[in-house]
């Protein structure tokens, strides 16, 4: 039987090795989404333009919401909740399709050989396109209201690296896991949606009582969520020391991840 490396070592050498091929199969995924619609790739444009002009209506027109008791803002709510909710939509896409990676690439499995640990780095790619297509909404939204987007912006990919090592290492782990485990992919949809709800997208922090904000902290998409709202909207640095923390955490994670799917991936072909 094949024995697969899973040192760090081989997780960046994978990469690098696959590189065009991880390019390829991302560009064919995001393409094949929107193949036969008559807008095409457009439509990764529309969706969130039109969430964000929803968004905007519906809590600064009919709840009239206000993220800052003291701002007369009517679109403030709309811009801080979409900066969340691009970098939970990121971390949902790839959370819900890894399960499903290995199920539905059967023949990259039992037929061919093939490096199946670049699957999870395909889907990464692919929730990163979307990612930048809200993230360049945003900013435009933004210059169109308020004007020249802070230079603070340009921190965001920074920002955003945790939570990728993060989401690499879980759709590793899940991935696998998802060729033992069916109902797997039903349950991840049930956590992804409460992660919603204890993350602070729809309120600040600071309005959960004392007691629990030290639970909300343990959620990993916190730090990244309100990271990016302080380099998008507020135009403030993030806390250096928190965001090296949470880098590193990131790396030892996506170790972890990649160690466990290359100790179980001989079992794939048994299996499928």
């Amino acid at each position: 039987m094949q024995n697969f490396s899973a040192s760090p070592r081989e997780m960046v050498a994978s990469f690098w090795r696959n590189r065009s091929l991880i390019k390829s199969l991302a560009e064919r995924e995001i393409l094949g989404r929107y193949r036969g619609s008559f807008l095409g790739i457009f439509w990764s444009f529309v969706n969130p333009i039109f969430m964000l002009l929803v968004y905007t209506f519906v809590f600064s027109v009919i709840f009239k919401a206000r993220w800052n008791a003291g701002s007369d803002s009517r679109t403030e709510f709309a811009m801080v909740l979409f900066a969340g909710l691009m970098v939970f939509n990121f971390f949902a896409e790839v959370i819900n399709r890894s399960p499903s990676l290995i199920l539905n690439n059967v023949n990259y499995v039992t037929k061919v050989v093939f490096p199946l640990e670049i699957l999870p780095m395909v889907a990464i790619a692919s929730a990163l396109f979307h990612l930048l297509i809200s993230l360049i909404v945003w900013l435009l939204a933004y210059g169109l209201i308020f004007g020249m987007p802070h230079i603070t912006a340009l921190m965001i990919p920074i920002v955003i690296l945790p939570l990728l090592l993060f989401s690499i290492g879980l759709s590793w782990g899940f991935a696998s896991l998802g060729v033992y485990l069916r109902d797997l992919s039903q349950f991840l949809g049930v956590v992804v949606t409460v992660l919603m709800f204890l993350s602070p997208i729809f309120y600040p922090i600071s309005s959960i009582p004392e007691n629990y904000q030290g639970l909300l902290l343990l959620n990993p998409l916190t730090p990244v969520i309100e990271m990016t709202r302080q380099v998008l909207y507020m135009g403030e640095l993030p806390n250096l020391s928190i965001l090296g923390l949470y880098i590193g955490a990131g790396v030892l994670f996506a170790g972890l991840g990649f160690f466990w799917f290359q100790k179980t991936r001989k079992g794939f072909a048994d299996v499928l």
